[in-house]
């Protein structure tokens, strides 16, 4: 093997550990990788930028605005109140009303927006029909991620690898060909869940705890001046023995106080840190004399105003708050809202929220006004998950416009009339024109940290083929399968495409195994088509890890999980989605 191959793997690799340990965000990790191959000489500047300007790549830019505007358009919130029903044909049945639905959205829809539309309508709808909601979240995110694969457009990993094909060997995927064997995956997975997977979910009612009420927040308050608090114990001024609630610790002239003693007197602008649960939180709320330490004016004006509220967000990974802490983020100027606790995946917090740096899935429960879900509801900073009430009216025209702009989008492209970009653009085009966006929601809707983790990933595969690295981990994988011949290979590609996802995206993940599987294909001189399904498939079946998929950190805090919830279920799941794989695609793509 050559220097540029072992120089090109140790890079791989590096970048793999990176995106595992989560040191930054996963786009400056990748990009870097990417930018140390060209700098290396190891690609030319033509191959390093190849990507962004790939047909996949920007496809997937175009859909984010055509999701947007479909997420916006309101027919999405109709969907859901009609999903589902009443409740009394038991847990079993209306998981499986849930799951069918919401597959059959994401194999057109962004995965996201629908997992961030239908988490607070579950949690609601489970607590009102006597469900835990930790029956339903889990199995929501699976759900989109079994429609991703339905169709082409259904996830961004389907456009990379279409992309990764096309560049590879001039053709592309269809609109409904990973439908073959992606419906029959989503079939069992679903079937699976009905009657096993179910079962290994945690029921948080068992100690007679939701999963709201489970979750603990990290809060810091302080005391204002002039408060009747001044002077008194933490006893007698009723911070004692508060319902849901325990004060951690005071911090006094950067000092701290812990433990704190009922006899402790306070004092002007003592910072209280107290931990406990959501409800708990809001009770704080209502004794005079105490504002959250970051936003206080605003909680002031709100109070008087009338119009405060509480809403639950989770933290994206496309937050530009990432890494930096709430005070540093300028939070409050940001978004006009105050930041009253943390929850960080059922993991204790510790110290002062202010210090607290925000990673993606935090939960963060805010105060704001009225208008903040008006400007916030579809925004990708993060995702509202608290029941969302007096919604905007939904303007009809829009919302049919949109409808069938979507759908228009779709035929064209199954037809062979449009490639997807073509009519994609197209859609976008009559979305622009007539108003059902704004360039401004455009613009915004343009998720550009994975836009710079696919373009980045083309580049790394093109470094991987040319140094002949592929080629050489191709031969140790035919070498450990050869008695097994395509079949086994094809396995062997499942199996780590599966593990790779886990633990980093999904993109990256197709983007790194796909070189190593057309070696392999050319080595043994079989057809490529039956590999690159296979990479597709199994780059979307993200179930194990809360990590591997966005969507699974979307409901990692408001379904009160733990990681160990997700293997238990996932594994199965995994496994399932590999044998059903390793039969079907056989049947469709000959070797």
């Amino acid at each position: 093997m050559s220097i540029s191959a072992l120089f090109t793997i140790a890079v791989v690799l590096l970048m793999l550990i990176a995106l595992m340990l989560e040191l930054i965000e996963a786009d400056v990790i990748v990009f870097g990788a990417l930018a140390v191959l060209f700098i290396s000489g190891i690609i030319t500047p033509k191959e390093a930028l190849a990507g962004f300007s790939n047909q996949g790549m920007l496809t997937v830019a175009i859909l984010f605005i055509v999701a947007y505007a479909a997420q916006s358009a309101g027919f999405m919130q109709f969907f859901a109140d009609r999903v589902m029903g009443n409740g009394k044909g038991g847990e079993a049945r209306s998981l499986l009303r849930m799951m069918i639905p919401v597959a059959s959205l994401s194999a057109f829809l962004n995965n996201t927006p629908i997992v961030a539309m239908f988490t607070p309508y579950l949690r609601d709808w489970s607590q009102r029909n006597g469900f835990a909601p930790s029956k339903f979240l889990i199995p929501l995110s699976y759900a989109t991620i079994f429609g991703g694969v339905f169709t082409l457009i259904g996830t961004s990993t389907n456009l990379v690898v279409s992309g990764l094909y096309s560049q590879k060997y001039g053709g592309h995927l269809g609109m409904f060909e990973l439908g073959l064997v992606g419906i029959p995956c989503g079939i069992a997975g679903m079937l699976y869940l009905y009657f096993a997977g179910r079962h290994l979910l945690p029921d948080n009612r068992v100690e007679g705890v939701s999963a709201d009420e489970g979750r603990e927040y990290l809060l810091e308050v302080e005391i204002a001046d002039a408060a009747s608090l001044i002077g008194k114990t933490v006893e007698a001024a009723g911070l004692r023995n508060l319902e849901q609630l325990y004060m951690v610790e005071i911090v006094r002239n950067n000092k701290r106080i812990a433990p704190v003693k009922p006899q402790e007197y306070l004092q002007t602008g003592d910072r209280l840190i107290f931990t406990g649960k959501v409800e708990g939180v809001a009770q704080l709320q209502k004794i005079g004399g105490l504002r959250p330490v970051h936003g206080h004016n605003l909680h002031q004006e709100l109070l008087q105003n009338g119009e405060a509220r509480l809403v639950e967000v989770v933290v994206s990974p496309s937050c530009p708050m990432l890494g930096k802490t709430i005070k540093e983020g300028n939070f409050r100027a940001r978004y006009d809202a105050a930041v009253l606790a943390v929850h960080r995946h059922g993991e204790r917090l510790r110290g002062k929220l202010g210090e607290l740096v925000l990673r993606p899935g935090d939960t963060l429960l805010l105060l704001t006004g009225d208008d903040f879900i008006k400007r916030w509801n579809f925004s990708r900073e993060f995702y509202l998950v608290s029941k969302i009430s007096n919604l905007p009216r939904v303007n009809r025209k829009k919302s049919i416009i949109t409808f069938c702009a979507l759908v228009a989008m779709v035929a064209l492209s199954a037809a062979g009339l449009m490639d997807i970009l073509e009519a994609a653009v197209l859609a976008t085009l009559v979305l622009l024109f007539t108003r059902c966006i704004t360039t401004v929601e455009a613009r915004r809707s343009i998720e550009l940290n994975v836009l710079i983790v696919i373009a980045s990933s083309f580049g790394i595969s093109k470094a991987l083929e040319k140094t002949g690295a592929a080629a050489w981990l191709a031969d140790q994988i035919i070498g450990s399968v050869e008695q097994w011949g395509a079949v086994g290979v094809l396995a062997a590609i499942c199996l780590i495409t599966t593990i790779l996802t886990e633990v980093i995206t999904n993109n990256a993940a197709a983007a790194v195994i796909f070189p190593i599987a057309m070696a392999s294909a050319h080595q043994l001189q079989v057809d490529p088509k039956p590999f690159v399904i296979a990479i597709a498939i199994s780059a979307s079946a993200s179930f194990a890890t809360p990590i591997g998929y966005q969507t699974n950190m979307m409901v990692y805090g408001p379904g009160g999980y733990r990681a160990k919830d997700f293997l238990k279920v996932g594994v199965p799941l995994n496994i399932i989605y590999m044998v059903v794989s390793i039969l079907v695609i056989p049947l469709f793509w000959k070797f």
